[in-house]
């Protein structure tokens, strides 16, 4: 008999994927966690009921979400990654020419089962002398840290179980007190079709901490519903509007290594549909 993964995460739908094998399932402190196969889309990471990543279109999130602000910074030295615990994020941060990432996971259990079964999104992340892995809860890590970054990078679940403190303007608040002069915040934010209110509760949460605020767009096939919106937060308008030409330079090093991030994308990608711009306007 067939099994399937069923996600309802929207009212009056139902996102199925075939779980051909699976591979791993058991519920952590955190949350519930399962892994499993899927023929078009590789492997699957769920948590909490709710598809998280898969193998065949990770580029399409890991790459914006991470690049895209590495990109733009003109001397990224010093970078956060919250949430994250799969290590997609962390191989694309670890791409640049940077001294030093820090991951906050909350649930090592997230860490240890992506590396035991989803091994090609960190590659060997994980093992690099720039990364510093911290176990803790990320909302209290950037409240209390004397640490400082460039760039932090929130690669959350959705806000619900221990994401949800992740989408609050005390945190954001408490992410730009860690930021240096010049630094960028990159936060997920759904998928507008489908969690409008994440765009539209969280321009105003961002806006009281940032001077400018701004979202772009990448497209994840695996999340149901179309665009998938990331905020970007700084409060240097500048890094937001340059064009492909501006930002082509800094983004050689990633040449032919990428498989939906370039600099004409990234330029792009602030240009919203009126749907979506008028979640904030």
């Amino acid at each position: 008999m067939t099994a399937w993964f069923e996600e309802r995460l929207y009212p009056g739908t139902v996102h199925r994927l075939r779980m051909d094998r699976i591979l791993h399932s058991e519920q952590t402190d955190e949350q519930d966690l399962v892994i499993f196969e899927n023929d078009r889309y590789g492997r699957v990471l769920a948590l909490d009921g709710i598809v998280q990543t898969t193998e065949a279109d990770e580029p399409f999130y890991h790459e914006m979400l991470v690049h895209v602000p590495l990109v733009a910074h003109p001397r990224a030295r010093r970078v956060l990654v919250i949430g994250g615990g799969d290590g997609g994020a962390i191989r694309r941060a670890l791409m640049h020419d940077i001294e030093a990432v820090t991951l906050v996971e909350i649930d090592p259990a997230v860490i240890e089962m992506s590396k035991r079964y989803l091994p090609k999104l960190s590659g060997d992340a994980f093992d690099d002398p720039r990364l510093e892995l911290v176990i803790a809860d990320g909302c209290r890590y950037v409240a209390e840290t004397e640490a400082r970054f460039d760039v932090v990078i929130i690669d959350s679940t959705d806000p619900v179980g221990p994401g949800r403190v992740l989408f609050t303007a005390e945190f954001y608040r408490d992410c730009k007190r860690v930021l240096n002069p010049g630094g960028i915040l990159v936060t997920q934010n759904g998928v507008p079709f489908m969690q409008a209110d994440e765009v539209r509760d969280g321009y105003p949460k961002l806006k009281a901490s940032f001077a400018d605020v701004a979202f772009y767009l990448t497209e994840v096939p695996s999340y149901q519903g179309g665009h998938m919106a990331l905020g970007f937060a700084t409060d240097d308008p500048s890094l937001r509007r340059q064009t492909a030409e501006q930002l082509a330079d800094r983004a050689a090093p990633l040449a032919g290594k990428c498989e939906y991030y370039g600099p004409a994308v990234h330029a792009a990608a602030f240009a919203l549909p009126p749907f979506i711009e008028r979640l904030f306007a």
